[in-house]
């Protein structure tokens, strides 16, 4: 007998990818907007978003133990923060005079 309780993979993997779409759009819609300084820590923590959907379900990463699972989680946050440092740190060394 089957479990009908289970949802279907196939859609799961459609919500996934919509979701992914929809994660693209809010990049290419947050980079059209002046954030100043920020615009790279949208970008990044969308991408970042979008790297965990991937690897939790088409890595099959949602499934797996805990252990693994807070693993990657805060592996993820970590070089998250790593690229938003030094993205800042570069952006905060830059001269910003206006050239005449």
């Amino acid at each position: 007998m089957h479990d009908h309780t289970k949802s279907s993979p196939l859609k799961t993997y459609f919500l996934v990818w919509g979701a992914l779409l929809v994660g693209t759009f809010l990049t290419y819609e947050a980079a059209l907007l002046d954030l100043g300084p920020f615009n790279s820590v949208v970008a990044l923590a969308i991408a970042t978003t979008k790297a965990l959907l991937v690897a939790l379900f088409f890595m099959h990463l949602k499934n797996a133990s805990e252990r693994l699972l807070k693993l990657v989680v805060a592996s993820t946050i970590f070089f998250l923060l790593i690229l938003l440092f030094l993205t800042l740190t570069d952006y905060m060394s830059r001269p910003w005079t206006i050239a005449s």
